[in-house]
C-alpha cells in the first residue's frame, strides 16, 4: 500500500459511478406511484348490496348497463369537505342523464354522521351506508377517502382517484368509464 490516495480515489470513484448508476435506473421510478393507482383498474368492480339512506337497497344489479361514479367520502374528512361543491356542482349538470348513476359511500362514519352530513350538504345523489366497510376497505381496497371510482356501463373499474375531485376530474372519470380516453 504505498500509494494510499490512489487506493482511496479508486474506491470513492466505484462508489459515486454505482450512486450514478442506481440513479439513472430509477429517475423515472416514483415510489408513490401504486399510491396513485388503484389494483382494481381494468378489472370487474366489486359486487355492491348497500342500503341506501331512504332505505332501499343499491346492488350492482342495479346498475347494470350504466356508468357509475362511486365516490368514498367521510363526513369528518377534510378533503372531502374541499371537494363537495364540486361534487355538487358536477351532479347538478348531470342528474338527468339515465346512463350514468353517482353514489356516495361514506368509508368509516356512524348512521347519525352520514344522515346529518348528507342532509345539511344537500347531498341530492344515492349515499349508501357500508356498515363494516365491506365496500370501501374490503372489496374496494380504498387507500383513504375521497377516493372516487368510475365503473363502464359493463362493470369495469376504468378509472380511480385518490383525493379531492374537481368537476373537469369526475367529467373525466365518465369519460374514462364510458371507454373514451381522450
Amino acid at each position: 500500500m504505498t500509494h494510499p490516495f490512489r487506493w482511496i480515489a479508486l474506491t470513492v470513484g466505484v462508489g459515486v459511478l454505482a450512486f450514478s448508476v442506481m440513479l439513472a435506473v430509477n429517475v423515472d421510478t416514483d415510489p408513490r406511484a401504486d399510491l396513485n393507482t388503484s389494483r382494481l383498474l381494468g378489472k370487474p368492480a366489486p359486487e355492491l348490496a348497500l342500503t341506501r339512506l331512504d332505505g332501499t337497497r343499491l346492488t350492482s344489479a342495479d346498475l347494470v348497463g350504466k356508468t357509475v361514479i362511486i365516490n368514498f367520502w367521510n363526513s369528518w374528512c377534510l378533503p372531502c369537505r374541499e371537494e363537495l361543491p364540486a361534487l355538487q356542482q358536477w351532479y347538478a349538470n348531470h342528474k338527468d342523464d339515465p346512463n350514468l348513476v353517482f353514489i356516495g359511500i361514506p368509508r368509516d362514519d356512524s348512521s347519525a354522521a352520514i344522515r346529518a352530513a348528507a342532509r345539511e350538504d344537500q347531498m341530492a345523489w344515492a349515499v349508501a351506508n357500508d356498515r363494516g366497510a365491506k365496500a370501501a376497505a374490503l372489496s374496494f381496497a380504498t387507500r383513504g377517502q375521497p377516493e372516487t371510482f368510475a365503473v363502464s356501463p359493463d362493470g369495469i373499474i376504468k378509472a380511480s382517484l385518490l383525493g379531492p375531485a374537481s368537476v373537469e376530474v369526475l367529467d373525466q372519470l365518465v369519460r374514462y368509464g364510458r371507454g373514451d380516453r381522450r
